[in-house]
Order: structure tokens, then C-alpha cells, then sequence
């Protein structure tokens, strides 16, 4: 018997196509705007005309410029995307970070290329943090991880596209024209967001708006509670309930935003996931920004170290999408602990001479424990926060990750400006990969995250521990 007030499964596949499409593509241009600086870099280098003279040093600053916004930008929609909601800031942000790009473009000196590549950066990192929240919101329990890593794959799809680019395009457009391209979102992606975007009917019940919530939910077809665990049979629920523990203090308090992620049940948790996102993005961005250079000066030309970039974001794409399946089934924790690994173990064979077809294939492994990690970390960390606290989660783990991203361009720059062995760059980069397994394999189930004793709400509706789900993955 049909139920006129209930959600529809087809509305719910319909709606979760299009804001999985529209997620993934915003997040494919924003790949394209963080990596398309390390398609250009050695030009900027070579040749002063474009924005003055530039040395190894101060191209890694620039580098970090972007990444600098980023954790700006995701740290403020942390800030205000658990109450102004998911669609403004997706909306918001696809206009602010094409038209950074567009300013980007008609920069004439290194202090306005900076100074647009932060605010650019800004849009970038609210989009990043946003999206997250929008996939576990509307994706079904069971293949959050996997539809996670649809729409964060984005990222590095973006750069093999800007790779892809650079690589086509060399003697018919310079630097300028490649990040015209990063702003073509305004004319084709945000009239197709604002007409097929949908609030998160889930993050209005949050906020109190109960009608509104339940007339949004049957209008798109996402129920506004999962009754189901997510995950695969490594996951056993105590309740029916897929949100993990609500957010409390040792008083009983509720709380939600930022102040959850230090609350009672979360605090230690909180500071090991920005970790493990610190190393993910430190060895991201360290790579995309300096591989082509490095491999430059192991005598490769120019084609040739644009495509190991291309390689390491193909590596990231794909081995991001099949990692996602068997964190659904295994859980997230063993997955991300383990491409860590991998990545540590193709970074340190980049250090020997072996044949070009055994390197290409040992940065497409990198690229699945760097970029293709990361995809995994934004995953585990939209489901492990509940609702109220789910965009400040993500926000805090794209921004505070951040820093590990500005350092890594700092990084490459100082090895190469100290003359170092390019070798050494690789092995640097493969101890932030052992590191960001070790963090990994700290971070706590659900389970055992501390629930205060008999506080105000014990035995009432609004006590959490009716949706208490212990995770064996998490």
C-alpha cells in the first residue's frame, strides 16, 4: 500500500543523482583551481614576463597562497554551515571561487596572483566542507563511502583535467587562458545548482523546522532518519537509529557547530581526524604543486613530467572509487590506514631508477594514498559527526587539514631552493604518510566515546543514547 506522506525511493534516486552530479562537479573544478598552479609553475619560473621574477622559494609561497584561503573558507563555512544550511553555501561558493579564478587570470604581479589565489582559495574551501555534509545527508546508509568518494573525486578528476589541459593546450594559451577555463562554473554549474539543488531536508529538522522538513522530505524523497546502520557487516547497531552519538557535555548539554567537535564524546577524536587530514593534504598538495619540477630535474621534459601529474590524479580517482567500496564493507579506518601505507611504499620507490612505466605506475599508487586518502578522510568524517555538528566536522577537517596542504608546497620549495636531492623530497613525503596511518589507527569507535551519567535528559526523548551505534569501523 502506497503512503502519500512518505518519501518516494524513485524521488529519493532522482534527487541523489542530481545533487551527487552537481556536488562532484563543483568539487572537479575545484581540483582543476588547486592543481592547475602545478601546471604552470616552472613557466612562472622560466620566464619573468608573466608576473615578475620568481624563484623556487617564493613559487611555493605562492603555492600555499590557495591552500592558505582554503583553510579560511572551510573553517567559515564551518562556522556558519550548520545554520545557514547546505544549498546557500553551495550556491555562494561556486560564484565566489569562478570569479576568483577570472580575477586570477588578469593578474600582472606575484602580489595580486597571491593575494586573488587566497580569496579564490576561499570559495574553494567552503565548497570542499559543504559537500561532505550534502553526501551524508542525502545518500542512502550502506554507500556513503562510496557516493563520498564519487563527489570527492572530483578533486583529483579536477586535476588530471587540469593535467589533461596543460598537456593539449601547450602552445595554444598560456597560464591565463588555463585559469579562465577554472571559471566556467558561473555559466554552466550554478544555474543548474539553483534550480536542482535541494536543502537538506535533514539539516531543516536540525534547525527545529519540522513542517518544513517533512514537506521537503516527501517532495525530494529523502527521509528525514535512515533506520538502518551504515555500513557493512563489520558494523553492529545497538539502536535503529544510522546517526552516530549526539554531541553532549559532561552537564547534559546538547550542543552543535564547533562546540560539539570539543564536546565530551568528540574532543580526542576531533584532533586525530584533523591529523590524518593534515597528512592527506600535506602530501596532496606537496606532490601536485612540485612532481612536475622534481621529475624535470631527472631529465624529464616538460610532457613528460606532466604526465606524472596526470598519472598520480588518475591513481587518486581510481583507486579512491574502489578503496570507498571496500570502506563500506570493512569500514573506513582499516581502508585509510592501509592506502597510507601504499603511498609510503610508492613514494620510497620514486627514490630508485627504475624504467618510466614502473614510476607512472608508483605515482598512481601515491596518487591513491595521498588525494585517494583524502577522499576516504572526508568520508569518514561527514559519518562520524551527527546532523547538528556534520558541516562543522567536515569544515574542521578541509580547514585545520589545511595547514598540512600550505605546508607541502612550502616544503618542495624550501628542498629545491636548498638544493637538496630531489630524492629527498619523496622520502620526506613518505614519512607524512607513515604518520598518517599511525594517527589513523588511534581515532576511536563510536562506541566508546564518553556518555555523561544520569544528566538532564536521561530517560526522555531527546536522550542520545537511543541512537547509540557501535562501529567496529570507526
Amino acid at each position: 500500500m502506497n503512503d502519500s506522506s512518505a518519501p518516494s525511493a524513485a524521488t529519493r534516486k532522482k534527487t541523489l543523482a542530481w545533487v551527487i552530479a552537481i556536488a562532484a562537479t563543483a568539487l572537479l573544478f575545484d581540483g582543476y583551481d588547486l592543481v592547475v598552479y602545478g601546471t604552470v609553475v616552472s613557466s612562472l619560473l622560466r620566464d619573468p614576463s608573466h608576473l615578475g621574477p620568481l624563484d623556487a622559494a617564493q613559487a611555493g609561497v605562492l603555492g600555499s597562497y590557495a591552500l592558505m584561503g582554503v583553510m579560511v573558507g572551510a573553517l567559515a563555512a564551518g562556522a556558519v554551515g550548520d545554520f545557514l544550511g547546505r544549498r546557500k553555501l553551495m550556491l555562494i561558493n561556486i560564484v565566489w571561487f569562478s570569479v576568483g579564478m577570472a580575477l586570477t587570470a588578469m593578474a600582472t604581479s606575484t602580489a595580486a596572483f597571491g593575494i586573488l589565489r587566497f580569496l579564490t582559495g576561499m570559495g574553494v574551501g567552503a565548497l570542499v566542507a559543504t559537500a561532505g555534509a550534502v553526501v551524508a545527508e542525502f545518500a542512502p546508509p550502506g554507500k556513503r563511502n562510496f557516493f563520498n568518494a564519487i563527489v570527492y573525486s572530483g578533486v583529483p578528476a579536477g586535476g588530471l583535467l587540469a593535467s589533461l589541459l596543460a598537456i593539449v593546450l601547450a602552445g595554444v594559451t598560456d597560464w591565463r587562458g588555463l585559469f579562465l577555463i577554472g571559471a566556467l562554473p558561473l555559466v554552466i554549474l550554478f544555474p543548474l545548482a539553483y534550480l536542482k539543488l535541494p536543502e537538506s531536508p535533514r539539516w531543516l529538522l536540525a534547525r527545529g523546522l519540522a513542517e518544513q522538513a517533512q514537506q521537503l522530505s516527501i517532495r525530494t524523497g529523502i527521509p528525514l532518519q535512515d533506520n538502518e546502520p551504515d555500513a557493512g557487516p563489520s558494523v553492529r547497531a545497538r539502536r535503529t537509529s544510522a546517526q552516530p552519538p549526539s554531541a553532549v557535555t559532561k552537564d547534559g548539554r546538547l550542543v552543535a557547530g564547533f562546540a560539539a567537535l570539543v564536546s565530551d564524546n568528540y574532543r580526542i577524536p576531533t584532533l586525530l581526524l584533523g591529523l590524518m587530514s593534515i597528512s592527506g593534504l600535506l602530501l596532496t598538495y606537496g606532490l601536485n604543486t612540485w612532481l612536475p619540477e622534481i621529475m624535470g630535474q631527472h631529465g624529464y621534459d616538460k610532457t613528460y613530467s606532466l604526465t606524472f601529474l596526470l598519472a598520480l590524479n588518475a591513481g587518486a580517482v581510481i583507486g579512491g572509487l574502489v578503496a570507498s567500496r571496500s570502506a563500506d564493507r570493512l569500514g573506513p579506518k582499516a581502508i585509510v590506514s592501509t592506502t597510507f601505507v601504499i603511498a609510503a611504499a610508492a613514494l620510497t620507490l620514486l627514490t630508485m631508477s627504475f624504467p618510466l612505466p614502473v614510476l607512472l605506475i608508483a605515482v598512481a599508487f601515491a596518487g591513491v594514498g595521498s588525494l585517494g586518502t583524502q577522499v576516504l578522510v572526508y568520508g569518514f568524517v561527514s559519518n562520524y559527526y551527527p546532523t547538528p555538528a556534520r558541516a562543522a566536522g567536515v569544515a574542521w577537517c578541509a580547514g585545520f587539514g589545511r595547514l598540512g596542504g600550505i605546508v607541502g608546497p612550502l616544503v618542495g620549495g624550501f628542498l629545491i631552493s636548498a638544493k637538496a636531492p630531489s630524492n629527498m623530497a619523496f622520502l620526506v613525503f613518505a614519512g607524512v604518510a607513515l604518520m598518517g596511518g599511525l594517527v589513523t589507527v588511534f581515532v576511536r569507535k563510536h562506541g566508546e566515546a564518553a556518555i555523561p551519567s544520569a544528566p538532564a535528559w536521561a530517560g526522555t526523548d531527546e536522550d542520545p543514547r537511543h541512537s547509540v551505534i557501535v562501529r567496529e569501523d570507526a
